[in-house]
């Protein structure tokens, strides 16, 4: 006997209301929140894959019109306004990424690595970008505790549409890995 598979869509919360607040990313998200405090133009979220970075951004970016552009498609021709630029990495285009931290327009990165560390880490050979780097403001997103973890489960089964028992959640945060 084979079990028939139904096509059912994922509906995934992006929402700021969806975004669960807990000690590992609450200054990410005050920092966030406060936008029109920013004492800065550019600023930084770092954490691990599954962390909350795209999350925190895309609500970002919803709030100020800012546009959403992968790091390794940055190139001479960057959009004008407010910006978003996922997942900097070993191989991210410098001539455009300094461009843009020198701008001065709202812009807000994501990466898995400190800014502090780039340099050393996506061997930087423009000076100058070296330099921003290392002065980017940056907040990390981790350190999750077991109400970040449930809060995540309950909303990952929801945005499936499934209502799981509260216990059934508790059993998985105690059995299985700690990260999201």
């Amino acid at each position: 006997m084979t079990q028939l598979v139904l096509p059912l869509g994922t509906r995934s919360a992006f929402g700021r209301e969806d975004f669960i607040v807990a000690p590992g990313n609450e200054r990410a998200v005050a920092f966030i929140d406060s936008f029109a405090e920013w004492p800065v133009p550019a600023a930084a979220l770092v954490g691990p894959p599954a962390s909350g970075k795209s999350h925190l951004a895309a609500v970002w970016a919803g709030r100020v019109g800012a546009k959403t552009i992968e790091a390794t498609s940055l190139d001479a021709d960057i959009p004008a306004g407010a910006l978003v630029v996922e997942n900097v990495a070993q191989g991210v285009p410098e001539a455009p990424l300094f461009a843009l931290l020198e701008r001065g327009t709202p812009l807000l990165l994501t990466s898995q690595v400190q800014p502090a560390d780039w340099p050393r880490k996506f061997s930087l050979a423009l000076p100058d970008l070296v330099s921003r780097s290392r002065a980017l403001l940056a907040f990390d997103l981790w350190a999750p505790d077991d109400a970040l973890l449930m809060g995540l489960a309950v909303k990952l089964f929801a945005d499936r549409q499934l209502q799981v028992p509260e216990s059934v959640i508790s059993h998985m945060i105690a059995s299985l890995e700690r990260s999201p």
